[in-house]
Order: structure tokens, then C-alpha cells, then sequence
């Protein structure tokens, strides 16, 4: 059975989402909230999986807007689940490890490691597997892939299966 992955960057306000099926990224959107309910409340094909980013503490203080995207992951899971979807929430920790076996690693590294397995984004006459993707579609990709290989047994990035 081949797997779909769904994953979300969730914000206070807007989300990205980034599909993943093993081999290509699909549809890649930075959408308002209430648009990715309306996305989540479509029933699931079978092999779909939503893999959503979830907020950790690290001892910091935080602002209403960490709230709010708490906030929003519950609607979004409560949404997933009611429509049939597997709901997982994803640690942006674990994340960066899966793709760079670094729990320091940036955004810019994160990105790096998906280019390096997906291929280059390429331009616009000769386009790559990741042409179009921006700003937080990156993170949404990289939740979609790390819950893939989830599912699939790949452990890391360029890592043996489990």
C-alpha cells in the first residue's frame, strides 16, 4: 500500500501544508486556518496520514501568538480526526534530527537536507521536484517527509531502514 503524507507548519494565523508520497512533493500552500479545516475535513484516501508540527517548551517564555498556534493544533487535530485521518503531532526536535542527525540544526540545514534528497528546485523553464516551495512550506515538507519515512522504517536521512 503506497502512503500519502500530509504535513503541517501550523501559525496563530496561517498554515502551511506540504503533501509527500515517497517520490514527489504534491501540492505545497501557505493557507488561512479555517481553509486547512476545510482541508482536513475532507475524508482521507486510503494511506493518508497527517503529520502535524507541535509546540514544545524549552523553559523560554512565550507570547500569545504560541498560544494561539496551540490552539489551532487542537482544532486541527480534533478537525483530522473527526473526518477519519490518522493525526500524529511532530516535535520540531525530532525533525531536525531525522534530517540532520543535529538537534542544532537551523532552517537552512533542514532545507539543505531535503534539496539533497529531493533534488533542486530548478527554475522556472526547468523545473524541480521542489520548484515553488517557500517561506514555511520548507517546514511543512519536512514534517510530510519525516512522517513518511515514519511509516515507511527509513530512519534518517540518507540512514538505513529501521
Amino acid at each position: 500500500m503506497s502512503s500519502r503524507v500530509l504535513g503541517l507548519d501550523p501559525g496563530p494565523e496561517q498554515t502551511a501544508l506540504a503533501w509527500f508520497d515517497g517520490a514527489s512533493v504534491g501540492r505545497h500552500d501557505i493557507l488561512g486556518n479555517e481553509d486547512i479545516l476545510a482541508v482536513l475535513a475532507i475524508p482521507p484516501s486510503e494511506g493518508t496520514k497527517v503529520f502535524c508540527e507541535d509546540i514544545a517548551s524549552y523553559g523560554m517564555a512565550v507570547g500569545a501568538t504560541v498560544f494561539h498556534t496551540c490552539r489551532w493544533i487542537g482544532r486541527f487535530w480534533q478537525q483530522a480526526e473527526a473526518s477519519g485521518h490518522n493525526f500524529n503531532r511532530v516535535p520540531r526536535l525530532a525533525v531536525k534530527v531525522h534530517h540532520c542527525k543535529s538537534a542544532k540544526a537551523k532552517d537552512a540545514n533542514i532545507r539543505q537536507a531535503l534539496l539533497d534528497r529531493l533534488g533542486p528546485q530548478g527554475t522556472k523553464k526547468n523545473q524541480g521536484p521542489t520548484y515553488g516551495v517557500r517561506s514555511h512550506e520548507w517546514a511543512a515538507l519536512a514534517v510530510a517527509v519525516y512522517g513518511y519515512d515514519q511509516i515507511s522504517g527509513r530512519s534518517t536521512n540518507g540512514g538505513p531502514p529501521i
